[in-house]
């Protein structure tokens, strides 16, 4: 990975180093700007000198401060040292830490002692839309938001309930006092069908769950459905708006444009847990689809592109790749989402294929490809560069490189974290080179992110799923390159809770700056090193 490219995918690096790919940077104080570090979604934060394998275990690493929320918090937290905190009663120099809640409340917390800076609400939340029971009780900001370093601007997609029905708002906040910078841009779209009608973007029926990205100057957000309720009415979007002035974008993607369906479903959205889209270097953006008719009969690849991984322009008007697994028409048929799990792209690797992307669904295997050339689609095969076992995914990958200087992907699929090196001669692959002992009970994925110092001290971080008998949210923490095929385990507590009704959690650790921030039902935790053993800085 080049400099450039580095920067340039790495937002949220504050003072940033990074030299080539497995290069040691210099001590930075880390921002998370975005969902999992980075516009190619790598989950990793290649600047930590505190956290290390020999620092993190059970006697010496532990929760440092608990804050109360006021809801339930699906968005993984951000943070941003430095920030000038410029209204309410603790106006000063802070690292921030920014959660939102289901409530429409932003928080912004001081990372050291946990105290509550500002916690403005953005308006009352949909309760329980369309008796969606994924969601209990209250939709409001969904997604995770962003933030523009280079404007102290947070942006975020809150859902209201107002007297004419639910509406979407896209606000951008400054970063110091959490009040809108402009007037919040209502959510509003259209398409052309098939047959010349206009369908119109309806925020009853449309989801805004996966993360927002930041690219090309524009926030972009994408949509999916309540519980696949209302298929006659939902469809998967993909909008922007230009940063500073919220315009909207003049071209929207719409992942399903046949005019009518035999059975008046249509769905194919965009949800991936959470996952947020991703960009490449070329600020294409990259997303992964759901199931559309059970029928298993609309799939073209062009007015219908469900279960597929797709790229589009930055301005959204051109679908520019997709890939579509051959077995389409099964996974339709029994609800086998593909973008249960998100798209990962790599940095950019030697070799003669440098652009490379892994997407995991529901059925357990992990696409490997060119992204340069997806793969498009055949009923005869998967034309990837390889295909891997890891288990049912509502989950996405992470990515880092290790001491010998490699690339490694993460998978967290079922009930194990596995480790595969990339192998780019003579041709790209991965292979297994390490895993966890299986998480229990954990049987559908879960999230992981990466912490390391260059590629020196690499930790796993992953945060279980609880079941409808559970309500304990736990933090593990692995070693990848420690203790052969099975990699070593570090630490494990609770760092959260979950109320026990089955509600589906796609938390996300995050790590900066020698803390690990993990928000749930009603709290955050902050983790880290104890005072008896805290290193200095």
């Amino acid at each position: 990975m080049s400099l450039r490219t580095a920067l340039r995918a790495t937002p949220g690096l504050l003072a940033l180093s990074l030299i080539l790919a497995g290069g040691v940077p210099a001590v930075a104080q880390v921002s998370v700007t975005t969902y999992h570090n980075d516009n190619y979604r790598t989950g990793w934060n290649s600047a930590e000198t505190v956290l290390t394998p020999t620092a993190v275990h059970s006697s010496s690493f532990g929760v440092l401060k608990t804050v109360v929320l006021d809801d339930q918090v699906d968005a993984q937290p951000l943070v941003v040292p430095g920030v000038n905190i410029t209204a309410g009663a603790f106006k000063g120099i802070h690292t921030v830490v920014y959660v939102a809640t289901d409530n429409n409340t932003i928080y912004a917390v001081d990372a050291t002692s946990g105290q509550v800076l500002l916690s403005p609400n953005f308006g009352p939340p949909v309760v329980k839309p369309l008796g969606c029971g994924q969601k209990t009780p209250d939709v409001g900001i969904n997604s995770t938001p962003v933030i523009d370093l280079s404007s102290n601007t947070l942006y975020a997609v809150v859902y209201n309930q107002q007297a004419t029905g639910p509406a979407y708002f896209v606000h951008a906040l400054d970063l110091g006092s959490l009040t809108d910078k402009v007037p919040p841009q209502p959510v509003t779209a259209s398409h052309t069908l098939t047959d010349g009608t206009t369908f119109t973007f309806n925020a009853k029926y449309q989801r805004q769950r996966p993360a927002l990205l930041l690219a090309n100057g524009n926030v972009y957000a994408a949509f999916g459905s309540f519980c696949d309720f209302a298929p006659n009415l939902s469809r998967g979007w993909v909008l922007g708006w230009q940063t500073g002035s919220l315009t909207p974008l003049g071209g929207n993607q719409i992942t399903d444009s046949q005019a009518t369906d035999a059975d008046d479903f249509f769905l194919s959205s965009v949800w991936m847990s959470g996952y947020g889209p991703a960009a490449d270097d070329s600020g294409n953006i990259l997303f992964v689809t759901g199931n559309s008719d059970p029928s298993g009969t609309t799939y073209d690849g062009v007015t219908d592109i469900q279960e597929s991984v797709v790229k589009v322009s930055a301005d959204l008007t051109t679908l520019l790749d997709l890939f579509t697994p051959s077995n389409v028409a099964n996974m339709d048929a029994h609800d086998q989402d593909f973008g249960s799990g998100g798209v990962l792209v790599l940095p950019d690797q030697p070799g003669s294929i440098p652009h490379l992307a892994v997407a995991t669904g529901k059925l357990g295997s992990m696409f490997f490809m060119n992204e340069d050339n997806l793969g498009g689609f055949s009923t005869l095969t998967n034309n990837v560069l390889g295909t891997y076992t890891v288990g049912g995914c509502w989950c996405g990958a992470s990515y880092f490189v290790d001491k010998d200087k490699a690339a490694r992907v993460v998978s967290s699929g079922g009930r194990s974290i596995q480790v595969w090196k990339l192998l780019t001669s003579p041709s790209p692959a991965l292979t297994k080179v390490s895993s966890s002992a299986a998480f229990n009970p954990v049987t559908s994925g879960f999230f992981t992110s990466v912490s390391s110092n260059g590629s020196a001290n690499p930790i796993i971080w992953a945060l279980t799923r609880p079941t409808q008998a559970q309500s304990t949210v736990s933090l593990y923490a692995f070693a990848p390159d420690i203790g052969g095929t099975t990699m070593k385990q570090l630490f494990t507590g609770t760092a959260g809770a979950w109320p026990a009704n089955g509600t589906n959690t796609n938390l996300v650790p995050v790590v900066a700056n020698g803390e690990v921030f993990v928000a749930s039902y009603k709290e955050l935790m902050i983790l880290g090193l104890k005072a008896k053993g805290k290193a200095k800085k």
